[in-house]
């Protein structure tokens, strides 16, 4: 394999040519930065923090795709990834995600204890989670609480605590999270059936839709009791606004579960979680 398409493989393989799922996990942490801070927070946070976002993303879908490099070759949307094709072998991605959990290990080490004690957990879920959809229909659930995981750190690392309104906002995010993880789902869901594997989407069946929108809507009222409880004003409120109606347009463009559409609405939460980030931004500006 030429140095080109070895390089284009391990892009591939940390998806490193589809970034919507670092920017879900970013903003999310970037909330928690601000709302730890008040207003701007410590720079080199800052750093550490979206650093650590992008390295720990390209891990869990290194750790994924090892998980899963006997099955994707039998979903449709996953046949052409580098270890089901074989351009990358079980051993080099395990390597790969070594490196790259040492790499944000290492950025870590540079904030305080708590937040060094807590990163173990981290990793421990990042590494646990694909392996879930052989064994509970919930990996969403599990997905979430991963991915969730960068709040009570980017509070830990600011404060040196994790207050109540850290963890309304983890409840929130891993709410947000098993809702759109549930569209992604349902994008494979045909082939999930067949060959047996679990998800949200295969134990929601016909009432998928529904259940989506009431885990939309607990994100949104934990978020607004958040809110609430950290007295914030108009453009966060505003925020909310532009995230639920993101929401409802999710529900109207998958009303009858055309996977594009499904496919669509799980990328279209990028800007839901965006748009409380700008609204954040403003409102302590």
């Amino acid at each position: 394999m030429s140095l080109i398409s070895n390089w284009l493989a391990y892009k591939q393989l940390m998806r490193l040519d589809k970034p919507v799922g670092t920017y879900l996990l970013l903003w999310p942490t970037l909330w928690a930065l601000w709302l730890a801070a008040e207003g701007i927070p410590e720079w080199h946070l800052l750093f550490i923090f979206i650093a650590g976002v992008y390295l720990m993303r390209a891990a869990g879908c290194v750790i994924n795709d090892y998980a899963d490099r006997h099955i994707d070759g039998h979903v449709e949307r996953t046949q052409q990834r580098p270890l089901a094709t074989g351009q990358i072998d079980a051993k080099a991605a395990l390597r790969l995600f070594a490196g790259l959990c040492l790499l944000a290990f290492i950025l870590v080490l540079f904030t305080n204890t708590l937040t060094i004690l807590l990163s173990f957990v981290g990793v421990a879920l990042a590494a646990l989670y694909p392996f879930m959809k052989r064994y509970t229909h919930w990996p969403q659930l599990v997905l979430g609480v991963a991915f969730s995981w960068a709040i009570p750190m980017a509070f830990s690392a600011q404060i040196g605590s994790v207050p109540m309104v850290a963890w309304l906002a983890y409840i929130a995010v891993v709410l947000m999270t098993i809702a759109y993880d549930t569209y992604y789902a349902m994008v494979d869901r045909n082939d999930d059936l067949l060959i047996g594997v679990k998800s949200t989407a295969v134990l929601f069946g016909q009432w998928d839709r529904h259940i989506i929108v009431l885990l939309q809507l607990g994100c949104l009222l934990l978020l607004t009791y958040m809110g609430q409880l950290m007295a914030l004003g108009v453009f966060f409120y505003g925020g909310l606004v532009v995230m639920a109606s993101l929401f409802v347009y999710q529900a109207i463009i998958t009303r009858k579960r055309d996977r594009d559409a499904c496919f669509k609405a799980f990328l279209n939460n990028h800007w839901a979680s965006l748009a409380v980030w700008i609204g954040l931004v403003i409102e302590y500006w």
